[in-house]
């Protein structure tokens, strides 16, 4: 081996230290597994709920259908608590196994850059609900989580990025078609969360 070949070597092992440490390297993909498994199975009870009423922007000004929008939005926020919690414990498992802190500076930016559109999707939610536009909901959950993901990806595993951008494409797209809303939140929450966590898991964590 040279020294031009050594100088080349050196070079890398720094630019990977150096992305190391400005980069949260220890997601699990098995989080993104059981989010996806979780959203599936939210979507099912909500098919289930849903039943006579269809996905159609009919005229639903009753009561009931009122209580039922109310009782989804419930199930979503139970679907989102489980999933937290177990892609929190997979990734401290992961951090634990690696040896490398869990709350650092790289994790405090990533979940800031990850909290801001969230926080701000959540709140837009909220405001659809409250004008009763419910039909752009789901839609809306599918933009604001992936511009959310896009803009924490810089912060940690770049493959974040692209199912970012998947999620936003259906967003976008869902918005042209609302009867089928639960459908595109199953694949946007569900599927690609699912398909997401095995080919990180395949990548980074089989081999860790």
């Amino acid at each position: 081996m040279n020294s031009q070949d050594t100088s080349l070597e050196t070079l890398q092992d720094i630019r990977r230290m150096m992305e190391s440490s400005s980069r949260f390297i220890s997601l699990s993909g098995l989080s993104g597994v059981s989010a996806g498994v979780f959203a599936l199975a939210g979507a099912y009870t909500a098919h289930e709920w849903l039943g006579g009423y269809g996905y159609a922007r009919g005229n639903y000004e009753n009561e009931s259908f009122h209580t039922l929008i109310w009782k989804l939005v419930f199930l979503a926020a139970a679907v989102l608590t489980l999933s937290v919690s177990f892609a929190f414990y997979f990734t401290w498992r992961k951090v634990k196994k690696n040896g490398v802190a869990m709350w650092g500076h790289t994790s405090k930016k990533l979940m800031i850059n990850l909290l801001i559109p969230l926080i701000a999707g959540g709140l837009f939610v909220l405001g659809l609900l409250y004008q009763g536009e419910w039909f752009l909901v789901a839609p809306a959950c599918l933009v604001f989580y992936g511009l959310a993901l896009v803009n924490a990806s810089k912060y940690t595993l770049t493959d974040i990025r692209y199912i970012g951008l998947l999620e936003i494409a259906l967003g976008l797209v869902n918005i042209f078609f609302p009867d089928y809303s639960l459908y595109f939140w199953a694949i946007g929450f569900g599927v690609l969360h699912i398909i997401y966590g095995l080919i990180m898991w395949w990548k980074y964590d089989k081999t860790a």
